[in-house]
């Protein structure tokens, strides 16, 4: 699964670590969801789209053989 979750947190200037407090998980989830070696649950994905208001498909896609 794709995201853009690094370049989001760029637009809001917020760290690895500002993201990971408000979404209540550990700077390493984020940094393992920004390197693609996490997917995060459902919910997660949830709290992290309401952060940058914006959609949960604005962040994460699938890749083409996950279709």
């Amino acid at each position: 699964m794709k995201n853009t979750l690094k370049v989001e947190r760029a637009k809001l200037n917020l760290t690895q670590q500002d993201l990971a407090d408000k979404v209540f998980v550990s700077r390493q989830t984020i940094n393992s969801i920004e390197t693609e070696r996490y997917i995060p649950s459902t919910v997660l994905a949830l709290k992290i789209s309401k952060v940058f208001a914006i959609s949960v498909n604005e962040i994460f896609t699938l890749e083409e053989h996950e279709k």
